[in-house]
Order: C-alpha cells, then sequence, then structure tokens
C-alpha cells in the first residue's frame, strides 16, 4: 500500500528521499510528504503525487543529513493535506510515517483526547505518534523505548518510522505484517524503505525487518535491533541481486508497457536452470525438499489475490491435468474467514507478486497453525511470504513497476507449468512422448511470446475502434477461462471500462442478455479440444448481434470469417495457451487506457502491493 522512505547519514536527505518516493510510488499516490530533521523537524506535505509534493516544496528550505518520506494510499482519512503523511504529535517533537492499520485506534484516540490531546486529522497514524509522545513523557525514555512501549498497546498492521527532535539523526523503525528494509551504507549511514528499489542505488547491504522487530538506526553506530519484549536480535545482512537499470522505463511510454514487451525475456528467466528439454529435465530446486509432500499431498490449495488468483486457477488446470492431485483455488481474502478444513496431508500454495499481500499471509499463518505444509511462488527476493513458508519458487520477473500485473502473471504461470510437469512425471501420470513434446513446448513460449508482440499495431487499430465503449465481454473455456478474466481484469483496472470475464458455455445462463451491436465481445478461440464448442458460442454471440474481437491461432479460417476483428497468435499445446493468450489482451488494455487519457501505471484508488486487509 503505501511506501515508506528514510535516510540518516552525512549527506542530504533530501533528493535521496524524493528519488526513493518517485520509485515506490506504485505503491501508493493520494497524498505525499517529507520530514527533514535540521535544527528541528521541517514537514512539508500535501494532497497529489510526489511531482505535486515537490512543486510544493518548490524553493522552500528543504536541508538536513535525516529525514523520512511517504507516499500513501489512503486507509483512514480521504486524500487531503491534513492526512497526508508524516504525521506530527501535538507537542511538536515526534514524527511519525506509518504504513498499515491500527485497528485499536479509536479506543487509544478516546483515552489520549482524555488526557488533553487534540487531533488534526482523520487518520490512526495520527493517534499512534502521540501514543509514543504520551509514553516518552511518563515514561523519561529514549524515542526506541517509547516506541517499543507503545508497540505493545496497538493491534494491527504497521512499518513505521519515527523521529524525534530530541534525539537529532536517529531513526526509529519498526515492522508488523507490512514490509520494511534497511540498507546499510558504506559510510555508517542508513537508508530504509518499503522495498528494496529506493535502496539498491546506494548500498546492496539490507537488513529485512521480522514481524514485531525494531530498530534503532544513528549515523556511524551499528545497527541496534530487538523485538517487542526488548530481546536483542543479532541482524542478518542479505545482498541484494536486482539492478538499478530495470527499475527504469528503458525509453518506454510507460513501465506497463516495458513491461509487457519483457515477457520473452522474464518468461525465459523463470525457467533459466529449471528445464532442460533435449535432457528431458525439470526441477524447481526451491521446491525440491517437499517433493514428497507435493507427490503425496490429499489436496494442493492454492491462495491468492487479483491476478495472481487467475495465475493460480490456470495452476489448477495444470497440475489436476497433468499430476492428478486435487487443487483448490482460493481467494485469500475469503480464506480464513470461512473456517477452511486443513490437514498435515494438504499443501498451500501462496502465489504473490509482491510476497507482501496481507491477505495472502494472513491465509498462510492459518494453514501453517493447522500442520499444513506452506509453499510459495513470489517475485520479490527476501519478501515476507519468501521467509515465511516452508519452500518455494521465485519466478524471477525482475521489478514490476506498473500497479496493472502483466510479467508477473506470464511467469507465475510458467513457474506453475513447470511444478505441474516435474509432478506429473515423478508420479508417472504423464505418458514420456507427451512429457517430452509439452518440455519442448514449453521451451518455444517466449519465442512465441515475442511473435506475439507483434500484434501490437493491429491492437492499436482495434483499442481505437472500441476506446468508447462502456462494457466488455470476455470468453473463454477450459485453459482460456482465466485468460479471459484477466484480460477482463486489466481492462478495468486501467481503463476504468465495465468488464466481465465469463467461461463462453456459461454466456447463455445469464451474460448473454446484455450482448448487443454496442457490445464488444473479446474471445479466446485458439485451436484445442474445446475449439469447435468455442465457435458455436461465437456464432451465439453473432446471432445477436454482438461486435466479436477473436484471438485465434495462427492460419485459422473459420473464427476469423465470423469476427469483426481478429488477432492470430502463434499455436501452442493448449495448455500452455493462457502464456500467449493474454499478451494481446495485455495490449489491448493498455492502448484503450492511453487512448483514454487514463494513468497507465498508477490507475486511480489502485496500489501495487496491498499489505493491508
Amino acid at each position: 500500500m503505501c511506501g515508506i522512505v528514510g535516510y540518516t547519514g552525512k549527506n542530504e536527505a533530501y533528493p535521496i528521499i524524493i528519488k526513493g518516493l518517485k520509485r515506490l510510488e506504485y505503491r501508493g499516490y493520494d497524498s505525499a510528504g517529507i520530514a527533514l530533521m535540521k535544527n528541528g523537524i521541517n514537514l512539508l506535505k500535501c494532497k497529489g503525487k510526489v511531482a505535486d509534493l515537490e512543486h510544493f516544496i518548490g524553493e522552500k528550505d528543504h536541508s538536513g543529513s535525516a529525514g523520512i518520506g511517504h507516499t500513501r494510499w489512503a486507509t483512514h482519512g480521504e486524500p487531503n493535506d491534513v492526512n497526508a503523511h508524516p504525521h506530527r504529535s501535538m507537542s511538536g517533537e515526534l514524527v511519525l510515517i506509518h504504513n498499515g492499520i491500527i485497528e485499536n485506534y479509536d479506543s487509544i484516540k478516546k483515552e489520549l483526547q482524555n488526557r488533553g490531546y487534540v487531533f488534526m486529522s482523520e487518520t490512526d497514524t495520527e493517534v499512534l505518534v502521540n501514543l509514543i509522545e504520551e509514553i516518552k513523557k511518563n515514561e523519561v525514555c529514549s524515542l526506541s523505548e517509547a516506541v517499543r512501549i507503545a508497540l505493545s498497546e496497538v493491534i494491527g498492521a504497521y512499518a513505521i518510522v519515527v523521529m524525534s527532535d530530541q534525539e537529532p539523526g536517529t531513526l526509529v523503525v519498526a515492522k508488523k505484517s507490512s514490509p520494511l528494509v534497511i540498507g546499510i551504507g558504506s559510510e555508517g549511514d542508513y537508508y530504509l524503505a518499503s522495498d528494496a528499489t529506493p535502496i539498491v542505488e546506494y548500498t546492496k547491504n539490507v537488513v529485512y525487518l521480522e514481524d514485531g522487530e525494531i530498530a534503532e538506526l544513528i549515523p556511524g553506530k551499528d545497527l541496534k535491533l530487538f523485538d517487542i519484549k526488548k530481546k536483542a536480535i543479532t541482524p542478518y545482512i542479505h545482498a541484494l541481486e536486482m539492478q538499478l537499470e530495470q527499475l527504469e522505463k528503458g525509453g518506454y511510454d510507460h513501465f506497463m508497457l516495458k513491461e509487457i514487451f519483457e515477457q520473452p525475456r522474464s518468461v525465459h528467466d523463470s525457467m533459466r536452470g529449471r528445464l532442460n528439454a533435449s535432457a528431458g529435465i525439470v526441477h524447481l530446486g526451491g521446491m525440491a525438499e517437499y517433493e514428497q509432500k507435493l507427490l503425496n499431498a490429499n489436496r494442493i490449495i492454492i491462495v491468492a489475490c487479483g491476478t495472481s488468483w487467475h495465475a493460480g486457477l490456470v495452476g489448477e488446470y495444470l497440475i489436476e491435468d497433468l499430476a492428478r492431485i486435487p487443487v483448490e483455488v482460493e481467494y485469500a481474502s475469503e480464506f480464513r474467514y470461512r473456517n477452511p478444513i486443513l490437514t498435515e496431508k494438504d499443501v498451500v500454495i501462496a502465489i504473490s507478486q509482491s510476497g507482501e499481500t496481507a491477505d495472502t499471509l494472513a491465509a498462510l499463518e492459518l494453514a501453517k497453525s493447522k500442520g499444513s505444509t506452506i509453499l510459495g511462488i513470489c517475485n520479490v527476493v527476501g519478501s515476507t511470504i519468501s521467509r515465511t513458508t516452508d519452500g518455494g519458487s521465485y519466478t524471477h520477473a525482475g521489478p514490476e513497476i506498473g500497479v496493472a500485473s502483466t510479467k508477473a502473471f506470464t511467469s507465475q504461470v510458467t513457474v506453475l507449468s513447470l511444478l505441474a510437469l516435474s509432478l506429473g512425471q515423478k508420479r508417472g501420470t504423464i505418458e514420456r512422448s507427451k512429457f517430452q513434446r509439452l518440455l519442448f513446448g514449453l521451451n518455444e513460449i517466449p519465442s512465441k511470446i515475442e511473435r506475439a508482440l507483434k500484434t501490437d499495431d493491429l491492437v492499436k487499430v482495434i483499442a481505437e475502434r472500441f476506446k468508447d465503449s462502456s462494457n466488455f465481454l470476455y470468453l473463454g473455456r477450459g485453459y482460456c477461462f482465466p485468460v479471459a478474466l484477466e484480460g477482463a481484469l486489466k481492462l478495468k483496472e486501467i481503463s476504468y471500462i465495465h468488464a466481465e470475464g465469463y467461461p463462453a458455455a456459461e454466456m447463455k445462463h445469464g451474460p448473454i442478455a446484455l450482448i448487443d451491436a454496442d457490445m464488444p465481445v473479446v474471445v479466446i478461440a485458439t485451436k484445442g479440444p474445446s475449439y469447435e464448442k468455442v465457435v458455436s458460442n461465437i456464432q451465439e454471440v453473432k446471432a445477436r448481434k454482438g461486435v466479436l474481437i477473436a484471438i485465434v491461432s495462427e492460419g485459422d479460417t473459420q473464427v476469423k470469417e465470423m469476427a469483426d476483428f481478429t488477432i492470430e497468435i502463434p499455436e501452442t499445446d493448449e495448455i500452455f495457451s493462457p502464456l500467449v493468450a493474454s499478451i494481446p489482451l495485455q495490449l489491448l488494455s493498455y492502448h484503450i487506457a492511453v487512448m483514454r487519457g487514463c494513468n497507465v501505471d498508477q490507475p486511480r484508488n489502485l496500489a501495487k502491493s496491498v499489505t493491508v486487509e
């Protein structure tokens, strides 16, 4: 959700913080602010994006060698100047930035009001900073001790950074259920952020805070790390693998377009070292230790949200088809609230681009408490899911900055394809000849995605024709049903056009009532066992004067005669069709959004990493 940045050391903090906020703006862009330490605390914040904050600051003093910054996705309180972070305590001594939700803020607020505190904002964050101030005053203790005591009274999720004008240069940070990374500089300086993207430019040495940990950062001194019970902890320093150039647009107009066109490489990278088609080998090292658990599982439960949930649906089809293991795909946000039946014979796989999704983490904790084996598929090295799970696999998609996920989806499906093939081979549920054929088929997917990207010019023409439509219907069958769901989601996310995805055969059980001459219907009609059935569904659409956009296999003539527009993609085995068929749908959403003047990389009301429930 929100993005947090901080710095303390010998350098000027403002350039580091403002650049970091730009890198984290995909996490929230309702408002932004910074607080800088120099002869007191200088607080500067406003509604809007980081660019608005820069304009607001203008020629104002922004000097100081310690500071914190925040870009907000609103939870408590509407986006405005007052509710923007950082928040100052009533006396002005403390400032605090916060990602998360304090669930018992109301009762704390009432108690503080009884003690004379006056609140300016609607946020739970202002309550927390005043609680820390009250404790610091009454206990006559250090800032870090006041934070520790305050957090023992707090219920909820948080990543916080606090500064005090009584302890210049000191930053106190703490984490529970929201991510926070500390970068250790070579000159005794410290960097911190919600993820590593603002840090990689300055240092490769980072510490990922775990839940319940608190750190005190003082320039020139060793990192002091302890838990909520005051127990000292020895920091474990990780080396970042991320490259700075991965965080730039590389000549593309938007990050989303860059990430769409990166998919031949990101899919290849997700297979690299794991697939050797010539040798007939597929191997996922991060899951090898739990291979027997997977092979003998009563069922596999996939938990995910949004686009990752759609990837999970493809995974369900893959694993049941190839490995003959029962699979259930659950919305992580609903999973733990319906009192699910879980046993030690179940394997729960969490899928998340960021590895920080709050609902998915909560689902994992529930599964762990029931004795289930928990595995993860995520993109961000060192993320909370990767550290919480028993094992798992990284997707190696590289940083995904655009809020609407593209390359993460295809990378997730790639890893799930590898998993299904591996399990199927070891269970003996795939004939050797078919297994070999599928390995070569998967190995060819990056080049087929490259060819699918060449539909871009045609997709632009189609986008121009339908950019003013108010509704879209997406249809698919079999492996392409989740693709229809994902295509509809992409259009909704970035162009704000209402769209729905359906199994093609379900259309006549309700959605067919919507079809008329103004309703564009996108049908994924690639070659496969359901092709003739999809052709029948297309005829039903045309009989009601629906306008048809069809994604078809190269050389298709039957659908082409019926469709108003056809987009040809390379033919592939049905089980890998989502990896190729999703490409033109991503491009269609992108171009429609651009033509409608929408902010493609930062669509309204959305954040990249949803770290609150």
